[in-house]
């Protein structure tokens, strides 16, 4: 096939090294970083870059250092919620900041079907990332077990029961849902309810149990209701079916910021007082818990540190160091305000 004459010449090593009139072994030295390459030499080789354009080929790079320099950020959730959701942002930044610093490329991958999960993983099996961090993994994951089938570096953020034993970054959701139930009900509540979500994960089945141990012989399985997603609409309405399964409910564990936004919107259209007839906490303390009036008591979980945390595991991976077995589990606090 005729080569396309319309298409630029890409400017190659051989170019740098006749502008600036160094070998092409001292060009390749000072392009790779080492050492042993005097200053004028190294001078002229960077004039000479800046003059012809040239531009490493990471492609052909790669191919000879079998590395992509890319992890890759798979994130279990609608691509709408992906946008509205604060804590995946922060978990996000996190990633990027510590995969950046290291002169890694994040790539984020989104699975919302079934097709989504079957087209990552493919994409994982081609060999263009490093790694794999897994947020939001539920039970059975796909992506989890193509993950440890490849036997690449990875880390999970959470850690679902039955996936694989990769290494982990959590946090405490039974201890942490329990303790703010707790505070709650310090508050004279009687009928406390929950808006519980996700339950196919770790986050959301273990936020339950920990609101069903701190009410203990109180407990009433007709006043909690469950949501696949952890977003507004899920709390208004699950608000609305605890109002009516129990109108005279007068405290909510709500299982995320958000799920506690569309629970007191829903109170205030009916009337209800916050906290004078009804205290509603959350859990994240995002951006969302601030946007409430009154202000949400919630639980605050290290988002970005969960992020740069699970980065760190995969980049330790790369560098040679033995996974760890087993998870580390970050610090969390009740952060209590007006909401309750």
């Amino acid at each position: 096939m005729p080569r396309d004459s319309s298409r630029p010449r890409r400017a190659t090593i051989h170019d740098v090294a006749a502008v600036s009139g160094i070998s092409r072994g001292t060009v390749s030295r000072v392009l790779n970083g080492e050492p042993y390459v005097s200053e004028h030499a190294r001078i002229a080789v960077e004039q000479a870059i800046a003059q012809v354009g040239y531009v490493r080929n990471t492609a052909a790079r790669n191919l000879v250092t079998q590395r992509s320099r890319a992890i890759a950020l798979v994130v279990h959730e609608p691509h709408s919620l992906v946008l509205e959701d604060p804590n995946i942002g922060n978990i996000l930044l996190g990633t990027n900041a510590v995969l950046s610093e290291a002169d890694y490329q994040m790539v984020t991958l989104i699975l919302d079907s079934q097709r989504d999960s079957d087209r990552v993983a493919e994409y994982l099996r081609g060999g263009f990332v490093d790694g794999a961090i897994i947020l939001s993994a539920r039970a059975g994951d796909p992506i989890a077990l193509a993950v440890a089938q490849l036997g690449i570096p990875a880390s999970f953020v959470g850690h679902p029961t039955d996936t694989p034993d990769l290494p982990y970054i959590g946090i405490n959701n039974t201890a942490a849902a329990e303790q703010i139930t707790r505070r709650l009900l310090a508050t004279g509540r009687t009928r406390v309810g929950m808006i519980a979500s996700a339950l196919d994960r770790d986050s959301g089945h273990d936020r339950l149990a920990g609101f069903t141990a701190a009410l203990g012989d109180a407990f009433d399985p007709n006043l909690v209701v469950s949501y696949p997603l952890y977003q507004y609409s899920s709390g208004a309405d699950g608000m609305r079916e605890l109002l009516r399964r129990d109108p005279n409910i007068d405290g909510v564990f709500a299982a995320s910021d958000a799920i506690a936004a569309g629970a007191m919107d829903v109170l205030k259209q009916a009337g209800r007082r916050i906290p004078e007839d009804v205290g509603i906490v959350g859990f994240d303390d995002s951006t969302w818990a601030l946007r409430c009036f009154p202000a949400l008591s919630t639980v605050r979980q290290p988002a970005d540190a969960l992020g740069r945390r699970a980065a760190q595991q995969v980049l330790d991976q790369l560098a040679g160091e033995k996974a760890p077995s087993g998870g580390l589990l970050l610090d969390t606090e009740i952060v209590w305000r007006d909401s309750a």
